[in-house]
């Protein structure tokens, strides 16, 4: 499974009914078991993005889908990342094509 790094802004509908954003977050988790995804961590933050989740999925297509899923309610607006752990990278590196 590929993690993924979710960036989330509240559009104005979300801000307007911010009250109700940890029961939208759990709406969104069972959204992303739909999918064939798994929120591992979800986050509240300050500054540029109001919500960092961190996302474990089988292929970009199922998080893409989660994304736009997740977009289509009006409350957030997302960005997307693929996130490499340490032992990935490795591969990455190893992958490496010399010129």
């Amino acid at each position: 499974m590929a993690l993924y790094i979710l960036l989330a802004s509240f559009t104005d509908q979300g801000v307007r009914n911010a009250k109700d954003s940890p029961q939208r977050a759990q709406a969104v988790r069972d959204m992303a078991k739909k999918a064939g995804c798994t929120f591992k961590d979800l986050y509240w933050t300050l500054g540029q993005y109001d919500i960092v989740g961190i996302i474990e999925a089988p292929d970009d297509i199922a998080v893409t889908a989660l994304g736009l899923s997740i977009g289509a309610l009006g409350n957030v607006r997302t960005q997307t990342m693929r996130a490499f752990s340490g032992d990935e990278m490795q591969q990455v590196i190893g992958r490496l094509v010399q010129p």
